[in-house]
């Protein structure tokens, strides 16, 4: 069976290693947030708390030490996947030793470097799966890798509220909860040093100056926080005062909020315009040889900067429709929390993951270029399904009552009516997006080259943030002023440049593709 032949030792690895990168994700997020609170915590120093996650943003930044460097004794990518696997036990085990409500500063100082610990892991999975996994094998490892994902999502952020809820869970202290989830990264740890098969010998590191990788390193994070300040001390106040003509004060007296946003948009814009080129200018300058060695590779790839657009633009219509889902499902549609949350938690994260699943699995038969395309068009097509929402309302097809119920991983106390149409509605944005997100990761490793595929990876996983970062405060603005039901139908618009690109592009992505070779359809 095709199946048996694709679920391998690798895969296997590939699964855990997508279940050690999700399960640090809520632990400085949501399960953070709700320690803080249930210890009595202010509003404004949790407001503060979301600052931690900055590592995840910056990530791009060591991964080139991590491709320049190996740790003794374990091997290539080995050696970094179970000493940052083993930094976030200790991480975890020490916030657990604090009273977030006597000791704020020191959790945030522990929930910074888990954070950190948990980037860092983060590009040694990414760059691992890349290495290991053949052309053939990427698009059914990808799907792995969210599946992984998500079900430890569902533990560290789902499980874990049940664990602590004092009425109807267990009432275990969050301390106890990072505890346990330190001692699952210990034994996490322990599979990726024993079990996990090594990288191909093919995958070595690349021989540059380790003096001038270090120094360069330096450079580039003084050029980063150079560019912060810029960013926040002169490119912000810059764009409030220059849009502020441009969106009077409300009647009340009051700023305009949506001010704020497009000024946050334009600040963001400069500070990248201002930092890209001073951090490149600094690298060079420093001789950052394997991060420089490392982009001149990429770009001397055929096709290298057109790559780098349809990474910003495939996923882009998706993200513009899921931008403000929740304000719309609340306000503009009417549902309930209960509602909107049965329907996300119990049947939309599970049909993120059959999708991937099946995204997977379907890859094998498609190819790269054909599986972008029509996952593409999928994606697109399901954001048809909150147009119509917006057009016909609750109610339109009718609804049915759910039940109480207490699966672990969500409970409900008191039955509520589940919509039909919110149902299909975000049962075919889940299934189409974990599709696509399956093709799409597939592609990020298809575009790596082995010596340098943490930095690389890393650099093109930034670049498929942005669209995700930006359409925030366009969405925000476009609904004031055109409804929405043609905000839906323009999110599906803005699908098309990417699906354009897709095609026009078919023969350099083919060219990505697994060579002709066994079919795994026989036996």
């Amino acid at each position: 069976m095709w199946f048996k032949k694709l679920f391998n030792r690798k895969q296997l690895a590939i699964l855990l290693l997508g279940f050690a990168s999700g399960l640090p994700l809520s632990l400085t997020g949501q399960s953070l947030q709700a320690w803080l609170t249930t210890d009595g915590v202010d509003i404004a120093t949790i407001g503060f708390f979301t600052l931690v996650g900055l590592p995840y943003t910056f990530k791009f930044l060591w991964a080139p030490l991590m491709d320049r460097f190996e740790l003794p004794f374990f091997g290539r990518r080995k050696g970094w996947l179970v000493a940052t696997q083993l930094g976030l036990a200790g991480s975890l085990f020490l916030i657990s030793l604090f009273k977030p409500s006597e000791s704020a500063q020191a959790v945030a100082l522990v929930a910074v470097l888990i954070a950190f610990f948990s980037a860092s892991q983060d590009v040694v999975i990414d760059a691992y799966r890349t290495d290991v996994l053949d052309s053939s094998e990427r698009g059914f490892g990808s799907s792995l890798t969210v599946f992984g994902y998500r079900l430890a999502m569902i533990l560290s952020g789902g499980i874990a509220f049940v664990w602590a809820d004092t009425a109807s869970g267990n009432g275990w202290a969050w301390s106890k909860i990072y505890t346990i989830m330190g001692v699952i990264m210990v034994v996490l740890s322990a599979i990726s040093l024993f079990f996990i098969p090594p990288v191909p010998k093919s995958s070595v590191a690349p021989t540059t100056n380790a003096k001038n990788d270090v120094i360069g390193f330096f450079a580039v994070v003084i050029a980063v926080v150079i560019g912060y300040q810029f960013t926040t001390k002169l490119a912000t106040p810059f764009s409030e005062n220059m849009l502020t003509p441009l969106f009077p004060a409300l009647q009340d007296g009051k700023a305009d909020p949506n001010l704020k946003k497009w000024a946050d948009m334009v600040s963001l814009l400069l500070g990248l315009a201002f930092t890209v080129p001073l951090a490149w200018f600094a690298a060079k300058k420093a001789k950052f040889e394997t991060l420089n060695i490392s982009l001149s590779n990429y770009f001397s790839m055929k096709g290298a900067g057109a790559f780098l657009g349809l990474i910003i633009l495939y996923k882009l219509g998706d993200a513009f429709a899921g931008s403000l889902l929740t304000p719309f499902l609340l306000k503009g549609a009417s549902f309930s929390q209960a509602e909107i949350g049965v329907v996300n938690k119990v049947f939309g994260m599970w049909l993120t993951i059959f999708g991937a699943i099946a995204g997977g699995s379907m890859m094998v038969r498609l190819g790269l270029y054909r599986s972008l395309l029509i996952f593409g068009v999928l994606q697109l097509l399901s954001n048809f399904g909150f147009y119509y929402v917006a057009v016909v309302g609750k109610g339109a097809w009718g609804g049915f009552e759910l039940p109480p119920f207490d699966i672990v991983i969500a409970s409900l106390k008191e039955a509520t009516n589940v919509d039909w149409l919110l149902l299909f509605s975000v049962a075919i944005e889940n299934l189409t997006g974990g599709m696509g997100t399956a093709a799409f990761v597939a592609f990020l490793m298809a575009l790596c080259n082995q010596k340098f595929t943490a930095t690389q990876y890393a650099l093109l996983s930034a670049f498929a943030s942005v669209g995700r970062v930006w359409v925030g405060p366009l969405a925000g603005v476009l609904i004031t002023s055109i409804g929405w039901p043609k905000f839906f139908l323009l999110s599906a618009i803005m699908a098309v440049p990417g699906l354009w690109m897709i095609y026009k592009m078919r023969g350099t992505i083919r060219a990505l593709e697994a060579p002709v070779g066994v079919n795994l359809a026989d036996d």
